[in-house]
C-alpha cells in the first residue's frame, strides 16, 4: 500500500514538473497560430482598424503570447502593425526577404489578393530564443488589409 502511494506521488510530481514546463515553453504551436488569427481578424471586423491596433501592440494583451505576434501589412505591403518591430510601421515591406532571400512580403500580398488567405513557410528571427528559425504564418485579407500570425517549428 505504501509502495503505491509513493508511486502515485512520483508519477504526479512528474506530470506536474512536465505540465510547468509545457506552460513555460517559449514556443505556441501552429494550432495557437490559426486561433489567434482567427481571433485577430473577429478582433478587427468588430472594432475597427484603431482599436484593434492598439490591441494588436499591447505587449501586455491578448495578442502577444511568447513568440506569437499580430502583422498587418495594407495590400501594398506596407506594415500597419507590427508588435516586433514598431519602427517600420509605415514602410514597404514587399522587399523583404527572408534569412534564405525570399520575398515573403511579396509573396504573402500576391496569395491574399488571389485567394483571401493562405499560408506560407520561410525563416525568421524567433523573437523568443534570437535564432533564425522555420516559421509558418497563416495570413488572411479583411477588406484592405492582411492579417497574419506565425508561430516557429517545433
Amino acid at each position: 500500500m505504501k509502495r503505491q502511494f509513493i508511486k502515485t506521488l512520483v508519477l504526479g510530481l512528474c506530470l506536474g514538473v512536465s505540465s510547468l514546463t509545457f506552460a513555460n515553453e517559449p514556443r505556441a504551436s501552429m494550432d495557437e497560430a490559426k486561433a489567434m488569427l482567427t481571433k485577430a481578424v473577429g478582433q478587427l471586423k468588430t472594432s475597427g482598424k484603431d482599436k484593434a491596433f492598439v490591441e494588436f501592440m499591447n505587449n501586455k494583451g491578448a495578442f502577444f503570447d511568447r513568440d506569437l505576434r499580430v502583422t498587418v501589412l495594407d495590400l501594398e505591403g506596407k506594415f500597419l502593425v507590427n508588435a516586433n518591430n514598431p519602427r517600420v510601421i509605415g514602410k514597404d515591406a514587399t522587399n523583404a526577404q527572408d534569412a534564405d532571400g525570399a520575398f515573403y512580403i511579396k509573396e504573402r500580398m500576391q496569395i491574399a489578393k488571389a485567394k483571401g488567405k493562405g499560408e506560407q513557410r520561410y525563416k525568421f528571427l524567433n523573437p523568443v530564443t534570437k535564432q533564425i528559425e522555420n516559421k509558418i504564418t497563416y495570413f488572411e485579407q479583411v477588406g484592405d488589409t492582411v492579417v497574419a500570425v506565425g508561430a516557429y517549428a517545433q
